[in-house]
C-alpha cells in the first residue's frame, strides 16, 4: 500500500519497544505520520527514534498499569505534534499460566495491560478528538485466542482479548457520531518476542501450521494502513483476523 501518505496524522503506538508496535511505528512513520513511541524500556524507544528521527518520531516512558502515565503519554505527544489521531493499542503480555495457579499480582497485572490501559487510552484520544472536532481512528490489538483456546494455558489472555474484541464493537458505536472509527487486528502466531520464549516451551510449531511457517510481523502491515488510511472510512467496528490461515487448520484437528 504504498500510496498512502499520512502526512499530517499523529499516532500513538503502545508498546513500541519492540514486536508488533515497533514495526506498527515504522511502518506509519515511513507512510508520513508523526509517532510517539510509548513503552516502558526508554532506552529501546530513544534508539528507535534516533533512527526514525527526532522531528517525526517521540520515544515516551509509560507504565501500561499507570493510568496517570497512560494520560501523560497522550499529553506529550499531542505537545509535541498535535492532536493525536491515529491510536494503535498494541502493548500486551501473555499469563502462561494455568487460571487457577496465577497469583492476583499477575491477575491484575494481565487485566491491566491487556484491557484496562486500551480502554484509557482509547477514551482519553476520543476525548480529545471530539474536544478538537477531529475524526480519528483506532486500532486494538486482539488475537485468534479471541476466537480459540485449547485449554493449555493463557485463559486470562484469552479472556482480555476477547474483551478487547467486543470493546472494539462497543466503541465503535459509541464514537460513530465523531468519525472515529475503531476497529481490530485478531493476529495469529507471528514471530514476536513474545512468541520466543514460547517456541522454547513447546518446540517447534510449523509442521503442524497450515502453511508450516510462522509469519513475520511484516504481515500485518497492510491491515494496519487500511484501517487507518480514508480508504476505510465505512469500516468501524470490525475484528480482522490475520492468521495465515491457521485457525481454519485447527479447526480441522
Amino acid at each position: 500500500m504504498s500510496g498512502i501518505d499520512l502526512s499530517g496524522r499523529v499516532a500513538l503506538v503502545t508498546g513500541a519497544s519492540s514486536g508488533f508496535g515497533e514495526r506498527f511505528a515504522r511502518v506509519l512513520a515511513a507512510h508520513g505520520a508523526k509517532v510517539v513511541l510509548a513503552a516502558r524500556r526508554l532506552d529501546r524507544l530513544e534508539a528507535l527514534a534516533d533512527e526514525l528521527g527526532r522531528d517525526k518520531a517521540l520515544p515516551v516512558a509509560m507504565d501500561a498499569t499507570d493510568a496517570e502515565a497512560l494520560v501523560a503519554a497522550v499529553e506529550a505527544g499531542e505537545q509535541a505534534f498535535g492532536t493525536i489521531d491515529i491510536l494503535v493499542n498494541n502493548a500486551g503480555i501473555p499469563d502462561a499460566q494455568r487460571a487457577h495457579k496465577m497469583s492476583l499480582e499477575l491477575t491484575d497485572r494481565v487485566l491491566g495491560v491487556n484491557l484496562r490501559a486500551p480502554w484509557v487510552l482509547s477514551c482519553e484520544v476520543a476525548r480529545r478528538l471530539i474536544a478538537a472536532k477531529k475524526p480519528g481512528r483506532i486500532v486494538n490489538i486482539s488475537s485468534t485466542a479471541h476466537y480459540r483456546y485449547d485449554g493449555g494455558g493463557a485463559a486470562l489472555y484469552a479472556v482480555t482479548k476477547t474483551a478487547i474484541a467486543r470493546m472494539t464493537e462497543a466503541l465503535s458505536v459509541e464514537w460513530a457520531y465523531a468519525n472515529i472509527n475503531v476497529n481490530a487486528i485478531a493476529p495469529g502466531m507471528f514471530v514476536t518476542e513474545m512468541t520466543d520464549g514460547m517456541f522454547e516451551r513447546i518446540g517447534d510449531p510449523r509442521p503442524g501450521l497450515a502453511r508450516q511457517r510462522v509469519p513475520e510481523p511484516e504481515g500485518l502491515d497492510t491491515s494496519l494502513l487500511y484501517l487507518v488510511d480514508p480508504a476505510s472510512e465505512c469500516v468501524t467496528g470490525a475484528v480482522i483476523k490475520v492468521d495465515d490461515g491457521q485457525s481454519a487448520r485447527m479447526a480441522l484437528k
